[in-house]
Order: C-alpha cells, then structure tokens, then sequence
C-alpha cells in the first residue's frame, strides 16, 4: 500500500491559485487518494471520465463544489 503525505505549504498555494479554500481542496485531494487506494485510476479518458464523476459525487455530499469546474477569471 503506498502512504503519501500531503505538504501543507504548497496545498496552501494551490488553492490560493485556484481561489479554493484549503479544507475542500485538501478534501478533494483525500478523496482522490482513497479512490485510488480502492483501484480507481485515470489512465484513460473513460476511468477518468469515471473517477471524476465520483469525486464530484461524493464531494458534492460534503458540500464541496465540483473542483473540476471551469472558472472563468476576469482580467
């Protein structure tokens, strides 16, 4: 089983980046992992399509909102 370990500093900057706050992108990033450690991949466009499907799923039962979605920034 492999064990990663998640550090703080730059998932703070990735979610600053993409304007998210740290606790859902942090959420997603579990979720993400555990999908993995059950057998879930993304190696192609259908497990993908697949595994985002469910990530959305299960995060938007926590209140999370689709980390998937595109944003639009105005400049």
């Amino acid at each position: 089983m492999a064990i990663s370990l998640l550090p703080a500093k730059p998932l703070w900057r990735e979610a600053e980046d993409e304007e998210k706050s740290f606790d859902h992108h942090l959420t997603h990033l579990i979720v993400h992992g555990v999908l993995h450690l059950l057998g879930y991949d993304h190696e192609t466009d259908d497990e993908a399509e697949a595994m985002e499907q469910l990530e959305r799923k299960i995060l938007a039962r926590l209140a999370i909102p689709d980390p998937y979605a595109l944003s639009v920034i105005d400049d």
